[in-house]
């Protein structure tokens, strides 16, 4: 939960009213600040307070002019696709107004292509192939409609037995075209002339004498052949669907966008009654990655080189790896391929089935949506996290996520860690000399060089304006003083974009070391960060400190 530093008894009153909200939820105070926001509902709070959530605005706006409750369908800006929330503007006390928001982009797309999939089976026309027939006392046929029936001419079959034309005469006692009572729509296999088989339904009466003696049998059959396989195809359909709507529940279910492709893996192997799932995604640079599994795992890298060229052709696939029989297909979104969906079985198992291979294409289907899904979500988080010019950490994320999670984690270990807090010296001048562009070059220019001076898992973050801060975890003093010496010098390179040169554009430094076994908290170790970086500037600019530990006076050491 997230609130200002000032909340007042209506902002805890909000606070509590959303906190157990299970969508993204947020409190707007009556001049339109977000007062308080629940944990899902600090990205909209973040992109709202940038100004990109025009549509939520005017609810506002309308919920404030009315006093009532104002419901809305929002689409969140500049993401492929259209994240679609709905929000509801509820009234609260001192003129604030509760926004609480539902995101139904999945449920939505899923819906549609639910319909869509249902749509592809549509009811048969049932069409009748009648004939008539009589058997005589000797079990002949006498008698068969003059237009023949399954293929044969009349006359072929007058004179023959029926036990000829039925698959399987054992099973029936005696048989239909034999019958001692009246049947009424008996189902029975017959041989066509071309080899085939067809599924007939009889309806007869016996036939007999004034003694009541056999005579015969006549009756009809209606060829149902057509019917019972439309009725074999649209059980199988119905389970495809209820294996597609399952997949599509679990994924529409998980509220967390992290889980959605691993539940998805799952119950695909549960679904398909396979060994192991793997589901891929498209990367940035345009590479696949395997983004979730379920089930027996298979080498990753064995899988990308079979499946590479699958999703370069944008078809489905089946291959043998290693004693595994896999089938797979691409995952799509507008008609381009953003992943691949695989599933594996033993190889000695049965092959695959069409009912496997329209499975898997569906399935991809739904995860070709999800894959996109996740994607907004991922570019949504990263608009809230970065900073528009740099695109390193902004403030909030390195001061609300990031440095108090690398902060808890260290504290129960015994390494060491520094804080540096960095400030641009006479950056104004530049601007007012140079113009804004040059400041925005001067800015780049110091990230690339703190880029260059940290290792991959450092945290780097640009504060605001021409402050920045970085938090390198295992280091030592010794080596923090290192670093803090080749950003001075790399700093160099800036002095030719300054506004003048007897103010020259450079970089104060003030560090401070983290201790765990000294139990100091994180606002101290802000404190003396700061104050070390102060200390520098009112020396005289362009250089480091280092606060004194925890519990000591602050007396800097100067760089």
């Amino acid at each position: 939960m997230h609130h200002t530093p000032s909340a007042t008894d209506s902002d805890r009153s909000a606070e509590n009213l959303i906190e157990n909200y299970p969508g993204g939820a947020l409190v707007v105070d009556s001049r339109g600040d977000v007062v308080v926001a629940n944990r899902r509902g600090e990205t909209l709070a973040a992109l709202f307070r940038r100004g990109v959530l025009p549509d939520i605005g005017e609810l506002i706006d309308r919920s404030s002019a009315t006093g009532m409750v104002v419901a809305g369908t929002v689409f969140l800006p500049g993401v492929p696709g259209n994240a679609v929330v709905e929000a509801t503007v509820v009234p609260h006390a001192d003129g604030q107004r509760v926004v609480l928001t539902r995101d139904v982009t999945m449920e939505r797309n899923l819906r549609s292509a639910l319909v869509e999939s249902r749509l592809r089976y549509k009811d048969f026309v049932e069409i009748s192939s009648d004939f008539s027939w009589e058997i005589g006392a000797d079990g002949t046929f006498v008698f068969v409609t003059p237009r023949g029936a399954l293929g044969y001419r009349a006359d072929e079959l007058v004179g023959s037995r029926p036990e000829q034309l039925v698959e399987n005469p054992g099973e029936f006692d005696p048989l239909p075209f034999l019958t001692d009572r009246r049947l009424e729509d008996a189902e029975i296999w017959l041989a066509r002339a071309d080899g085939g088989n067809a599924c007939v339904q009889v309806s007869c009466i016996p036939l007999v004498d004034e003694d009541g003696i056999w005579r015969g049998a006549r009756g009809i059959c209606r060829d149902i052949t057509d019917v019972r396989a439309r009725e074999v195809a649209l059980n199988r359909a119905r389970y495809r669907e209820q294996v597609l709507n399952m997949i599509a529940r679990t994924i529409r279910d998980e509220l967390d966008p992290k889980n959605m492709l691993p539940t998805a893996a799952a119950a695909t192997v549960r679904a398909l009654a396979v060994s192991g799932c793997g589901v891929f995604r498209r990367t940035d640079g345009g590479n696949l990655a395997l983004a979730a599994s379920a089930g027996v795992d298979l080498s990753e890298a064995l899988l990308l080189e079979q499946i590479g060229k699958a999703a370069e052709g944008g078809l489905e696939f089946e291959e043998s790896l290693d004693g595994w029989s896999l089938l797979g297909a691409p995952t799509y979104y507008r008609q381009e391929v953003n992943g691949v969906l695989c599933v594996w079985r033993v190889d000695e198992d049965s092959g695959w089935d069409e009912d496997d291979r329209i499975l898997i294409c569906e399935v991809a289907n739904q995860l070709g949506i999800a894959n996109e899904q996740i994607a907004n979500h991922e570019r949504i988080v990263r608009l809230s996290r970065t900073d528009d010019l740099t695109g390193l950490l902004n403030r909030r994320a390195f001061f609300e996520e990031e440095l108090p999670r690398r902060f808890k984690r260290l504290s129960y270990g015994k390494e060491t860690a520094v804080l540096m807090f960095l400030d641009m010296d006479n950056f104004k001048l530049v601007n007012d000399v140079h113009g804004h562009q040059k400041g925005d070059e001067a800015i780049c220019q110091l990230r690339d060089i703190l880029r260059e001076n940290s290792r991959p898992g450092d945290l780097i973050s640009r504060l605001g304006g021409d402050e920045f801060a970085v938090w390198m975890d295992g280091i030592s003093q010794d080596v923090a003083i290192r670093r803090a010496e080749a950003i001075l010098t790399a700093c160099e390179a800036l002095k030719p974009l300054s506004g003048s040169s007897d103010q020259p554009l450079n970089v104060s430094i003030g560090l401070a070391m983290f201790d765990p076994s000294s139990e100091e908290c994180i606002d101290h170790l802000l404190s003396r960060a700061d104050w070390a970086m102060y200390q520098v500037k009112r020396s005289g600019k362009g250089g480091f400190k280092i606060a004194a530990p925890s519990g000591q006076h602050p007396i800097a050491e100067p760089g």
